[in-house]
């Protein structure tokens, strides 16, 4: 039975044990918790999460946002009224939302917030491998790191709860390997009701006007003993094996902690203290490190713990992890690497056959994306001096063979704002290539600085009528480009669409070379739905037909 149709049938009354991705975990732990919304903007590993929630038809709210700024600032007003809201982002997502998740923590919450970031150590699918308990740290407030996928389950009630009583937002952090692996999980049968509607305690104190923020901030700071003493107490921080007589203590955080058991199922020759909740419980870790020579610190990410524990671990006690090459700098963890810092001999690794070749990711046969970086090319191939600035998404895959059509790829929205500063340089021509999900995520306002200088850049707008990156979501502008377009003030005479086809190429290579050759900001859109989520509506179609002939 798919998921969709058991939650149709029978979502409040259920007690079993079921296989879960860890971001379905999440999701139910969220929803048996008492959820009432879910705010959040598609990206890998984080979106089986909002998408779990829209599959199990529960009385939450749970469409996807414009970006993770906007998810942000909704659920925070979630949260005003009383009631319990879940954020959902990739780490990259936790930039574009810094503004008002720092400053959440100054506002304090109502009903529990929860923010899930899920981080991708290695790149998977991301342009930097940044660590999110950063933010936790840099906001001061409580961050979570679960191990598994039931501990992940278990968190979110216990976050939830959490955020309530401190009356600040509480921040969980996930990793690729934890998203997208699965492993039985046990639900509770009493779900949480959702909270009723209710106001702030202290209104006054969301108005965050110099007088009452730095109020606010001053609380805050007080409140960071009992934060810490939190953690010192924590159910999901734990110490194992305790003997003086051992010369080696590891601190293993989050998924760090399974990679440390797999080498050692049973007991460990080592201590062993288990690390989910920050801030760091410092206490209990100076204690640790006064009755050991050498710390190990296995933490999938940047070295977080590690920097932290150099500052406060007692003199002569030696810190070992990524930082000084224990484990790797860069890239996740996994049994080999901790093996090996653990001085325990791991398989034989083998180098990749010369006979094998690579298979680098690539359009999609039949993708509307390929049109245009054809027709791009061949309009181009006359301009020695060009420049072409991507974006992020499935079009980014221009940048490789056969069509190599992109210079730049940075963060969601560079591409328009990069080609007018190329432009601004005196670069011609400029071209931006941005698809429609993320026009509407970042690329808006780089348009409107565009055209409030008229600056001489074609912005190729390439609409597939979907999220498509991510697996196919609705896309927050999907028919209303023209119209922004317009209202962001790009005149009529340079806002051209074209469907991007292999019979229209001769179509779309001249609008392409008229465009560039025009001296302001121009917008092309070649829109066609993908075809992944063409197939897919074609299925569900012939689906309802079929039922309703029978």
């Amino acid at each position: 039975m798919g998921i969709s149709s058991y939650f149709c049938s029978d979502f409040y009354n259920r007690h079993m044990k079921r296989l879960f991705l860890g971001d379905q975990a999440i999701a139910q732990g969220a929803l048996d918790a008492g959820l009432s919304g879910v705010y959040a903007y598609p990206g890998t590993p984080s979106t089986e999460i909002t998408e779990y929630i829209q599959d199990s038809h529960a009385p939450v709210h749970s469409r996807w946002c414009t970006n993770e700024k906007t998810a942000m600032e909704a659920a925070l007003g979630m949260s005003f009224a009383g009631k319990r809201a879940l954020v959902c982002m990739k780490h990259v997502g936790m930039n574009v939302c810094a503004d008002a998740f720092i400053n959440s923590a100054i506002t304090g919450v109502n009903g529990g917030l929860v923010v899930l970031a899920a981080d991708d150590p290695s790149m998977h699918s991301s342009q930097n491998e940044q660590d999110s308990r950063f933010y936790g740290k840099f906001a001061m407030i409580p961050t979570l790191e679960p191990t598994t996928q039931q501990e992940a389950y278990d968190m979110m009630s216990y976050a939830f709860d959490l955020s309530e009583r401190l009356r600040l937002p509480v921040l969980m952090r996930i990793v690729t390997r934890l998203a997208h692996s699965r492993a039985v999980v046990e639900t509770t049968d009493s779900p949480r009701q959702q909270n009723a509607l209710s106001s702030p305690a202290d209104p006054k104190g969301w108005v965050l006007l110099p007088g009452n923020a730095r109020r606010k901030n001053s609380e805050l700071c007080a409140m960071q003993p009992q934060l810490q003493q939190l953690s010192e107490d924590s159910p999901f921080n734990r110490q194992e094996n305790r003997s003086e007589a051992k010369s080696l203590a590891v601190i293993a955080c989050g998924i760090g902690y399974n990679y440390v058991r797999e080498c050692f199922p049973k007991e460990a020759p080592f201590d062993l203290y288990k690390l989910s909740q920050y801030p760091l419980p410092k206490d209990t870790l100076v204690k640790i490190a006064a009755s050991h020579k050498e710390l190990l610190v296995v933490e999938d990410g940047q070295p977080f713990v590690e920097e932290q524990l150099v500052g406060i671990i007692p003199h002569g006690v030696t810190v070992h992890g990524r930082l000084d090459g224990t484990l790797p700098r860069t890239g996740e963890l996994n049994p080999d690497n901790v093996k090996k810092a653990l001085g325990i001999p791991s398989a034989q690794a083998f180098d990749i056959c010369d006979t094998v070749v690579g298979r680098p990711p690539a359009l999609c046969q039949g993708c509307g994306h390929r049109s245009v970086y054809e027709a791009l090319n061949r309009v181009l191939a006359d301009y020695p001096n060009k420049g072409v600035f991507g974006d992020i998404g499935c079009y980014t895959l221009g940048a490789l063979p056969p069509y190599q059509a992109l210079h730049s790829c940075v963060d969601m929205g560079a591409s328009i704002t990069m080609a007018k500063g190329a432009a601004d340089a005196g670069m011609f021509p400029a071209v931006a290539i941005i698809g429609d999900s993320t026009f509407t995520h970042s690329g808006m306002t780089g348009l409107l600085d565009a055209v409030n200088e008229n600056a001489p850049i074609t912005v190729i707008i390439s609409d597939n009528l979907t999220t498509g990156m991510t697996g196919g979501q609705d896309s927050a502008g999907t028919n209303k480009f023209e119209a922004i377009c317009r209202g962001l003030g790009v005149s009529d005479e340079h806002l051209k669409v074209v469907v991007p086809l292999p019979a229209n190429m001769e179509e779309i290579t001249r609008i392409i070379r008229e465009e560039l050759e025009y001296k302001g900001t121009s917008v092309i859109i070649p829109r066609r739905e993908c075809i992944q989520t063409l197939a897919r509506h074609a299925k569900q179609k012939k689906a309802a037909a079929e039922k309703k002939g029978s």
